[in-house]
């Protein structure tokens, strides 16, 4: 997740100086990214979105059951903790949420040794939490890197596990498995500034893969979201936000799907669980969840209605279920 920078590039040609202690706030030569943020409350974040009809959709995006081919999806070793999804507030809390329930559970702040701000997140099939803090002097990011997260006790490791390079300060996140007959599983990110589609190697530097494309997701940015049978999937800020599935090995993107009465949100995160898309998203407030089930084309922008506090990171392993529960 990141912020849009439509205001602040507004500001910017008007000559206004915009000062913010928002760590969200990216380069103003980003596309679509950036923003000043808002501030985070704190909310207890149990979801208060009655149950309601979505949006009849036309199809697009399948979720093939477990077992159908492109992997083996989750397997027995996995934890129950590493089934669950997580959020993170951009006050640096740290939420499970159980996406059936629609409700938020808080499990605490981090306290990781930065005074950079939380942008994005992703979590590991052993449920550790991936967290990228972004350096922001309102005037453009000037670093980023990477904490590895307990999602027990919300703790930090003491030091930075990757240190990230220009361009890729400030990422989108999502694990993906290696359809390799292991349990293995690869760190994608997205860049801000239209880099597109990187991987986080082995030695814990990032390696470019390739731009987005073809059209409207041109220079777009994206927050991931991964699967245990071996996809990745981007929700694009684009006008209108769409979600598309991203070939791993060029950034291509295949499928895309407009999620109709969905604006395009200046803080946003994104998450794969049970055969649905959660895409969280906010302007100036408090983050809505809109649950999209690509089986049936449904959209449900009400799914869960303010959530308490403001999303900017979410993160599902490669352990969570690929078939809703029964």
């Amino acid at each position: 997740m990141w912020f849009s920078n439509r205001w602040l590039g507004l500001f910017s040609f008007i000559g206004i100086a915009v000062a913010t202690s928002c760590s969200a706030t990216p380069d103003p030569t980003t596309f679509n990214t950036g923003g000043s943020g808002g501030d985070g409350n704190g909310g207890s974040g149990q979801g208060n979105g009655a149950a309601q009809g979505g949006n009849g959709g036309d199809g697009g995006l399948i979720i093939p059951p477990a077992g159908s081919g492109g992997g083996g999806g989750p397997t027995d070793n996995c934890s129950d903790a590493a089934k669950l999804v997580y959020v993170l507030s951009d006050a640096n809390d740290l939420y499970s949420f159980d996406p059936p329930a629609r409700v938020f559970k808080k499990i605490g702040q981090l306290t990781c040794n930065t005074a950079m701000q939380p942008n994005s997140m992703a979590v590991d099939r052993n449920a550790v939490a991936w967290v990228n803090y972004v350096e922001s002097s309102g005037f453009g990011d000037s670093d980023g890197v990477i904490f590895k997260v307990s999602t027990k006790d919300a703790s930090c490791d003491p030091s930075p596990i990757v240190q990230l390079v220009p361009d890729w300060y400030r990422i989108g996140m999502g694990f993906s498995s290696n359809n390799d007959g292991t349990d293995s599983e690869t760190l994608f990110v997205s860049g801000t500034t239209g880099s597109g589609l990187g991987k986080i190697n082995a030695a814990n530097t990032l390696n470019p893969i390739g731009g987005f494309s073809p059209g409207a997701f041109n220079g777009a940015s994206a927050e991931l979201t991964g699967t245990g049978d071996g996809r990745l999937f981007g929700y694009f800020t684009t006008t209108p936000v769409q979600v598309g599935q991203i070939d791993k090995a060029s950034g291509v993107v295949s499928g895309g799907k407009v999620i109709t009465g969905l604006a395009t949100p200046t803080a946003w995160a994104f998450s794969f669980w049970g055969g649905s898309f959660y895409l969280y998203a906010a302007d100036f407030g408090n983050s809505n969840v809109t649950k999209y089930n690509p089986a049936s084309g449904a959209i449900d922008n009400a799914y869960v209605l303010d959530t308490g506090f403001r999303i900017v990171g979410a993160g599902v392993s490669t352990c969570a279920p690929l078939e809703p529960p029964k």
